[in-house]
């Protein structure tokens, strides 16, 4: 069963566990308008970690109140194969690297 409304979690993904947790919620900002969430991900025994950064949910930007937030064990995941795929390699030293998130969790 996936448990929808934590805020931290571990994934195993490719026979690899990743820690996950929300580092910050969708927020307003005066110059930049709806930010989406943020969830800062690392593989267990590594040194960089990688940042999700996700589009505003659609009801913030049609003026609806926030709902509650959706993340689960399959949007981390998928999240985690993206940042792969995209060039995060968990086992190099550095700063986090930011990867944005399609509205897809792709």
């Amino acid at each position: 069963m996936t448990n929808i409304h934590r805020l931290s979690g571990v994934v195993d993904v490719d026979g690899f566990p990743y820690e996950w947790e929300l580092r910050s919620e969708p927020q307003w900002s005066e110059s930049l308008g709806w930010k989406g969430m943020t969830v800062a991900l690392l593989r267990k025994h590594t040194q960089r970690a990688a940042l999700l950064e996700f589009p505003p949910p659609k009801r913030l930007l049609k003026g609806m109140q926030r709902g509650r937030l959706q993340i689960s064990d399959a949007i981390v995941s998928r999240g985690i194969r993206a940042a792969l795929d995209a060039g995060w390699e968990p086992e190099s030293r550095g700063k986090p690297m930011v990867f944005m998130v399609d509205a897809d969790g792709n």
